[in-house]
This record gives structure tokens, C-alpha cells and sequence, in this order.
């Protein structure tokens, strides 16, 4: 491990664009606001135009001079990714840095949700939208040697694949779902990174951001548990998320060998680290294998 840092110094940005996916509030939210007042353009696509809008306005709150510019994606629509990517690689314009941190988790709710393209919600949304949404534009971060950060989780430390069963559909939680589509997005990122370092024209770094007990993420569950002990024992070691921001803001700002891996020092919270991959994500033959599976999915998909 390196020295943890309390506030990640960011390189200047001007003449950059970053993309950071769920933007609209909670980790994203600061990520977007850090690469702003670096000087980056920063696009930030949202499901909704009214709460994006939101986001901006407290972003132009610290960053009064910032440059944002609101898109419209769906994560667990395919056609939305797709729409998003035809509209970015019509205007042709590069990305310098893509940070796919746009998540659900639905504990609390153990109905099994199935997109309009067939996949598990979970998985679709943390991981294959994301996994279409950067292939379809690399060529516009290949432009620039761009940089991808890859938003992890705890959950997806430990742990494989069910190849027999990715949609859970036996076997069914909401955990289990969340935990599977991070490990597939871990493994994606891992196998991404081989492949841009092969190719020479991207940069990819894995990170996580902890716990952040003020965000939106895992609703139903927040609204029977936020004033029980293990939620006051959360809000106690977790941290805000404009701490929860900084190991993907220090993905950004590495000159490490890529992929490198970036956490809390204390686990769930505290100050920006590298951190020793998981090993799970680092399995090449697993890398390989997602990766062709979702070459298929999204070529039967389309």
C-alpha cells in the first residue's frame, strides 16, 4: 500500500472531458464536482433531467465556473445506451476520462427485476450497460489514450461467477445480484485494462468507495433499518461521500501501472490507498470469458 491522502490533488483538467455516470447525487455527484473544479467538461448522463438538473445546480454552488453538460441514459435500456453512444460518436468530440460509477442495489426488495432486454436488473444496470456504454465509445477515448475508472464494491471481493446462472434466477437475492454484477464489472475492467495496455490507447483503473451512509442507494432497505444499531454503527465508520469520491478521484490522478486498485485505508472509510487487487477480479481466464460473453449479449441484444 501507498501513504493514504485525505484530499486527492488533482491534475488541471482544462481542455479535458470526463463522463461520470450517476452523477445525479451521492459519490458521483462529488466526483463530477471535483473533476469540474479541476476544469475538466464534465458530462454527466442521467435517467432523470429533472434530478440531474439538481446535480448540476449544487455542483455550480462550489463551482460556480464549472462546464457541465446534461445527456440522457438509461443503464437497463440498451437502446438508451445505444442512442447515447450514436449521438457522442456523431459529434466526434474525445473523451479523456470515462468513471462508471452509476449502481443499484435493492436490498430490502426480494422481487427478482428482469429488464426490457432480458437481463437481471442488478446486472444489467452495474455492468453490462456500462460495459456497452464504453465499447461503443472507445474509439473516442482511444483518441486520447483515455482513462477509465471503474466504480467497485466491497461486496464483489470475493466470490465467481455462476456461468450456469448469471441472471440469478434460481437462488434469488438482491445481495447476491449486486455482489455478481460488480464482480463482472471488476472482471470487465480488469480485462478491458489488458486489452487497452495491448493496444496502447487506454488507461484503466479499478477502485471502491467504502461506505457512505448518506447516499441513495438501497432505499427499501434505508426505510426499515436507518435507525437501528447496525445503522448507527454505519454512520459512525462510514464516511461522506465526498470521502466515499476520493480513491476514484485518485484513479484519475495516479500515474500508477494500470489497472491499479484504489480504496478507503480503513476498509470502509477513511483516506484514498492502493490497495491489493482482488484476486477474483484479476483471473484472466474468467476476464476472457466475460468478455466474449458480453460481446455475444450485446451483439444477439442489439
Amino acid at each position: 500500500m501507498v501513504k493514504a491522502q485525505d484530499a486527492v490533488a488533482l491534475p488541471d483538467l482544462h481542455a479535458r472531458t470526463a463522463m461520470v455516470t450517476g452523477a445525479s447525487d451521492g459519490v458521483g455527484l462529488e466526483i463530477a464536482r471535483a473533476l469540474a473544479a479541476a476544469g475538466a467538461e464534465v458530462l454527466l448522463p442521467v435517467r432523470d433531467r429533472a434530478k440531474g438538473e439538481r446535480a448540476a445546480a449544487r455542483i455550480r454552488e462550489s463551482v460556480p465556473d464549472a462546464t457541465l453538460s446534461l445527456l440522457d441514459l438509461d443503464l437497463a435500456r440498451l437502446a438508451s445506451v445505444d442512442a447515447l453512444v450514436d449521438m457522442l460518436r456523431h459529434e466526434g468530440a474525445p473523451i479523456d476520462h470515462l468513471v462508471l460509477n452509476a449502481g443499484i442495489v435493492l436490498l430490502g426488495d426480494r422481487e427478482r427485476h428482469v429488464t426490457e432486454d432480458g437481463f437481471e436488473l442488478h446486472f444489467q444496470t452495474n455492468f453490462l450497460g456500462h460495459a456497452a456504454l464504453t465499447l461503443g465509445i472507445r474509439p473516442l477515448l482511444g483518441a486520447v489514450h483515455g482513462r477509465v475508472i471503474v466504480q467497485g464494491s466491497l461486496a464483489a471481493r470475493r466470490g465467481s461467477l455462476n456461468w450456469d446462472d448469471l441472471h440469478l434466477e434460481s437462488r434469488y437475492s438482491a445481495l447476491r445480484a449486486y455482489t455478481a454484477s460488480k464482480i463482472a464489472l471488476g472482471l470487465f475492467g480488469c480485462e478491458l485494462a489488458r486489452r487497452g495496455t495491448a493496444r496502447d490507447d487506454l488507461t484503466v483503473h479499478l477502485c471502491h468507495p467504502g461506505i457512505a451512509p448518506d447516499t441513495a442507494i438501497a432505499p427499501a432497505k434505508r426505510a426499515t433499518s436507518q435507525n437501528g444499531p447496525v445503522a448507527g454503527l454505519v454512520r459512525r465508520l462510514g464516511h461522506t461521500p465526498a470521502q466515499a469520491a476520493q480513491p476514484a478521484l485518485l484513479a484519475v490522478a495516479t500515474d500508477a501501472v494500470p489497472p491499479a486498485f484504489f480504496g478507503p485505508s480503513r476498509r470502509i472509510s477513511g483516506p484514498a490507498v492502493r490497495q491489493r487487487p482482488a484476486q477474483n477480479l484479476i483471473d484472466r481466464a474468467a476476464g476472457r470469458r466475460l468478455w466474449e460473453w458480453t460481446r455475444v449479449a450485446l451483439s444477439d441484444a442489439a
